[in-house]
This record gives structure tokens, C-alpha cells and sequence, in this order.
């Protein structure tokens, strides 16, 4: 019976994530398995162990403009995180977190990509920049954009701190070209694209929640007007038949396989 039930609510999840490009799932990683990967990323940070992106190398509105400038060498990404530790294959490969890629794709054999996402991020007091609204795919070559990012909250997160806005059921839309600029963000200059942020979300998350979101999935965060730094795990899946494009980024390192 409880089985049953299990795949009855795995079910209705996939439903959920099919109409809304998104699905949220309360606890699903331990609060001990969350202070170890915070404990983890605070000696990470100081001193700073790369790789690692930084505010001032992704130019978004509220970021400095050089790394010698100040603040420019506030840490953004630590990236690579896959390959760095245990604790961060054992989060990505998690079992629960699998079953829910399962549903959601479709498909029993799933990888996880080691060239996107597959970072700790962070916002830092006073100098997190603002991300502008877009869809992941923007940045990746696949053979189809079918692909699912996790993110994992290791704390609260919500407007304030530079937590995640979503726009539901955009991971549907087919947007001319015209509606983004040159970079592939969002336009918040056109009528019809400010009648479409009118209907986003905060999504506010708590430690050890995890938001599933379909790469065509149009999102934004704000700055962190708080004190404290916000962290977050972010891996991204694939279905086995959906390769990288062979000679992009998407190829650089392989896939990795999920206990299926």
C-alpha cells in the first residue's frame, strides 16, 4: 500500500511538473546531510578554493565591473563541485532525488551534466547582482532541450536574499527571437514580456527543500539585500538518449549515470 501510494504521489508530481515547468519538494535532503555542504562551502569560501566565478565575470545589473574592482573578487559560483567531494556526488546521485528525475523525464536512465550547473551558489551581502530573466537551454547544446536542474536550498531562501522568481508555464512558450536581447535575456522593455513577468513567483524555500525546473523554464533572482550569505547546490539531468551536442560546451566532460 504505502508503494502505492508512493508512485500515486510521483504521479501527480510529474503532473504538476508537465503543466508548470516546475515542482518543489519539501525536506526531501536531510537537515544534518545540509549543514555538512554548508560547513563544506564556508571553508571553500575562506580562503577561496577555485574554481570559481566571480560577480565581476558575469556582468549582471549590481555587479562590479572588473575583479579589481571593489567587491569584484566576491565569489558567485563555486564550480565544479561534482568532482571536488563526496558529499556533492552523493547529493547529486541521491535516490530520492533520482525517482523524481524519473518521473519528470520519463525515462529510467538519467545523467547528471558536469559542465552546467553542477556548482554551489552564492549570493554575498552588498555585491550579489541581480539575474536577469531567461531560460537555461540559452547556454546549452543538446540534441533536444529536455533537460531538468535541481536546486538544492541549504537555508531560507526567499525575494530578499536573491531567492528564485519563476514564470509558470513558460517552459511552453515558443518566443520570437525579438523578445530577448543579444545576450538571451528577457526584454522588460516590451509590453507583451512585462504582461508575461506580471505572472511570475517567488519560489521561498527552506533548508533541505529541492526545486526541480524544466530548462525552458523562464526564471530571475534578485540581489541579497540581507546580512547573510545565501548557498544553494545546483546539478543538472539528462535523459541518456539526449546527448551534448558533440565540439560544445555541453561535451566538454561526461555525463555521469544515475543508480537506476
Amino acid at each position: 500500500m504505502n508503494g502505492q501510494r508512493e508512485t500515486n504521489s510521483l504521479e501527480l508530481a510529474a503532473a504538476r511538473f508537465q503543466r508548470d515547468g516546475y515542482f518543489l519538494v519539501k525536506g526531501l535532503i536531510a537537515p544534518e546531510r545540509c549543514g555538512e555542504i554548508r560547513n563544506w562551502v564556508a571553508n571553500a569560501l575562506s580562503p577561496l578554493q577555485g574554481p570559481a566565478e566571480y560577480e565581476a565575470d558575469v556582468g549582471y545589473d549590481g555587479s562590479p565591473g572588473t575583479r579589481e574592482a571593489y567587491g569584484g573578487n566576491t565569489p558567485r559560483r563555486l564550480l565544479n563541485v561534482f568532482s571536488r567531494d563526496q558529499l556533492f556526488r552523493d547529493l547529486a546521485l541521491d535516490k530520492g532525488v533520482s525517482e523524481y528525475l524519473q518521473a519528470f523525464i520519463r525515462r529510467q536512465k538519467i545523467l547528471v551534466s558536469q559542465c552546467h550547473h553542477n556548482c554551489v551558489m552564492t549570493k554575498h551581502p552588498g555585491f550579489s547582482s541581480s539575474t536577469m530573466w531567461h531560460q537555461d537551454i540559452r547556454y546549452w547544446s543538446f540534441d533536444r532541450p529536455e533537460l531538468v536542474s535541481a536546486w538544492f536550498a541549504l537555508g531560507n531562501e526567499q525575494q530578499v536574499n536573491g531567492g528564485l522568481l519563476l514564470i509558470p508555464e513558460s517552459h511552453e512558450l515558443n518566443l520570437d527571437r525579438g523578445r530577448f536581447d543579444r545576450n538571451l535575456f528577457v526584454r522588460d522593455d516590451l509590453m507583451d514580456n512585462q504582461t508575461l513577468i506580471e505572472k511570475s513567483l517567488s519560489v521561498d524555500l527552506n533548508a533541505g527543500d529541492v526545486l526541480f525546473f524544466h530548462c525552458r523554464t523562464i526564471h530571475a533572482a534578485g540581489r541579497n539585500e540581507t546580512d547573510s550569505t545565501k548557498v544553494s547546490v545546483v546539478f543538472t539531468y539528462h535523459d541518456q538518449d539526449n546527448q551534448p551536442i558533440p565540439g560544445s560546451r555541453s561535451a566538454q566532460y561526461p555525463s555521469i549515470g544515475l543508480p537506476g
